[in-house]
C-alpha cells in the first residue's frame, strides 16, 4: 500500500521551498537526470484510502514547516 501525499511537486520546487523556509543561502545545481530516473513520483493512495481509511492530514508545505521546526529545536537543544 502506497502512503504519501498525492500532490505531485518537482524536486526543484521542494528544494526552493526548503531554501525559502530555512533562510538558507544554498544554491541549486541542475544536472541531467539518470536515464532510469522515474518521471512521476506521485503515489496512488487509493488502496490506503479504501483499505485503511487513511489519507494525509496536512499539505506538504505544512508538513515541511513542522519538520523544519522539529530539527531547529533539536539543533538548539544540542548546542545549549
Amino acid at each position: 500500500i502506497n502512503l504519501g501525499n498525492p500532490v505531485e511537486i518537482t524536486i526543484e520546487d521542494l528544494a526552493k521551498t526548503v531554501i525559502e523556509m530555512t533562510g538558507s543561502r544554498s544554491e541549486l545545481i541542475n544536472k541531467p537526470l539518470p536515464s532510469d530516473d522515474p518521471r512521476q513520483r506521485q503515489p496512488d493512495i487509493t488502496r490506503a484510502k479504501e483499505t485503511l481509511g487513511w489519507q494525509p492530514k496536512m499539505d506538504w508545505k505544512e508538513g515541511l514547516k513542522e519538520t523544519i521546526e522539529y530539527f531547529d529545536t533539536l539543533i538548539r537543544e544540542r548546542s545549549a
